[in-house]
């Protein structure tokens, strides 16, 4: 009898500004019965703890495997370990630079690497205002290679009443995206 795998995503947290976008997607995806596998940047650790007053520890217990982002010979370092999509939330300048020129400098940027040569989806949560022509185009080659650019920007059409309903709703769409069932992103209905 074979074991029963359950749909693994790998999630990947830089050091830009955005952890409670990291922090939510990981409960969602615990939530909908997704292995997760994480590898959050020196960079992310410290944001985390400043954004939010977490620790690595309380980071990597959202998740069911945390990965040290020099650790290159992990599991998700390999096209031969099977995810079905990775998200990095959210995503710096420096991961979407090295993820759109193939750097593979760390974990975090090897995993993605990997997401885009096994034609896996990959979500770039992108982080940063206003966007400088190097942004634009490293957005313009990751999106070429297959990634997805999603800047978690809120939607007011649904007059959110705070920010974690914002949040919540860049999450859910995210979950929509990767084809996660009882995803409930906020839809337009029209007027």
């Amino acid at each position: 009898m074979q074991p029963v795998v359950h749909p693994r995503v790998v999630v990947g947290v830089t050091g830009a500004t955005g952890a409670v976008y990291a922090v939510k997607l990981l409960e969602r995806l615990r939530a909908a019965g997704r292995e997760t596998h994480l590898v959050a940047t020196p960079a992310a650790i410290l944001n985390v703890h400043h954004e939010l007053g977490l620790d690595r520890q309380a980071l990597e217990a959202r998740a069911d495997v945390a990965y040290n982002p020099a650790d290159v010979g992990a599991a998700i370092a390999s096209g031969s370990f099977a995810v079905d999509a990775m998200v990095v939330v959210p995503c710096s300048m420096k991961s979407l630079a090295a993820i759109a020129h193939g750097l593979s400098d760390n974990l975090l940027t090897r995993a993605a690497d990997v997401a885009l040569k096994e034609r896996k989806k990959l979500v770039l949560m992108v982080r940063e205002t206003p966007f400088n022509l190097a942004h634009l185009r490293n957005m313009t080659a990751a999106t070429e290679m297959g990634a997805i650019v999603f800047p978690p920007l809120p939607t007011f059409y649904h007059r959110p009443q705070t920010i974690a309903e914002m949040v919540e709703d860049s999450v859910e769409r995210v979950l929509a995206l990767l084809g996660i069932e009882g995803a409930a992103p906020k839809t337009w209905r029209g007027l």
